[in-house]
């Protein structure tokens, strides 16, 4: 690659400030995307003198089309190489009673910031005939009960970077979609935290009919963040679809999300809701 600039939204922690960091040693030019200048510092201190931590809140027009203007301002007509969508949340919870303001959170967060970034920096792509990598889940190919919102959301990612992709592909702008498993990442500490202050809010009817396996959320959210793997293996499949000739469509990460999609193929719908039901929901 001649055009080695990329930009990553949620760099703070995990999945993003490693691909970020994964990345500028590979000698990329940087644009890390943070919430909070201190957060960027903190990266900063990790990296070269390539990386360059950015504000942009993904569901905040007047943030985006700032952060569109300051890096053309850097890159001119060289355009961007690579747009990582990283940003993301998860809003857990029985469906039949989470607040619609909580599950049209998720969605402005996993679905429509991360269309609005993709709008507002495909000038910059085309022009440097970029590539744009999308970080899906193992949930967005099979729903899970008590994370409605969040399988919905990684659902929608997933159908509308299919459609982009073909839009897209007469201009030689590629879209890649990366689905993890499980991965080692604070991601699980905060929906643990954010969760429970969810469903502590919840009224009394939904504790008296999911109470039981809503108690079983955070134990599980703990042992999923347990057993997850490095973030560097998703690092390593997001450079993959920055630089090969070819790059994937998909790029499943980890054992348990070959597991569950080829479980979500294979195995007949009644047959597999007995089977989670039987873990998860009683």
């Amino acid at each position: 690659m001649t055009n080695k600039t990329v930009l990553i939204t949620g760099a703070s922690t995990g999945i993003g400030k490693c691909c970020a960091l994964h990345l500028d040693k590979l000698g990329f030019r940087v644009f890390a995307g943070v919430r909070k200048m201190v957060d960027g510092e903190a990266l900063q201190q990790e990296a070269s003198g390539l990386l360059q931590p950015i504000l942009i809140d993904v569901t905040d027009t007047a943030s985006i089309n700032q952060t569109v203007g300051m890096i053309e301002a850097s890159v001119g007509q060289a355009g961007l190489a690579g747009l990582v969508n990283n940003a993301g949340i998860v809003v857990a919870g029985p469906l039949e009673f989470l607040p619609l303001e909580h599950i049209r959170h998720q969605f402005e967060v996993n679905v429509f910031g991360q269309l609005a970034v993709m709008q507002a920096f495909l000038p910059l792509l085309r022009r440097g005939t970029g590539r744009i990598v999308n970080i899906s889940s193992v949930s967005g190919r099979i729903a899970l009960p008590f994370i409605g919102p969040y399988a919905a959301s990684k659902f929608a990612l997933e159908a509308f970077s299919d459609s982009i992709r073909l839009e897209l592909s007469q201009w030689g702008i590629t879209v890649s979609i990366i689905e993890p498993g499980a991965i080692k990442t604070p991601i699980w500490e905060k929906t643990i935290k954010t969760g429970s202050k969810i469903l502590n809010s919840l009224p009394s009817k939904a504790h008296e009919f999911y109470g039981s396996a809503m108690k079983k959320l955070p134990e599980s959210s703990h042992q999923s963040g347990e057993r997850g793997i490095p973030p560097e293996k998703v690092a390593l499949a997001v450079t993959h679809a920055l630089t090969a000739p070819t790059p994937k469509v998909r790029y499943i990460v980890g054992k348990d999300a070959y597991f569950g999609i080829t479980f979500a193929w294979l195995i007949p719908y009644r047959l597999r809701d007995w089977l989670i039901s039987r873990t998860m929901v009683k």
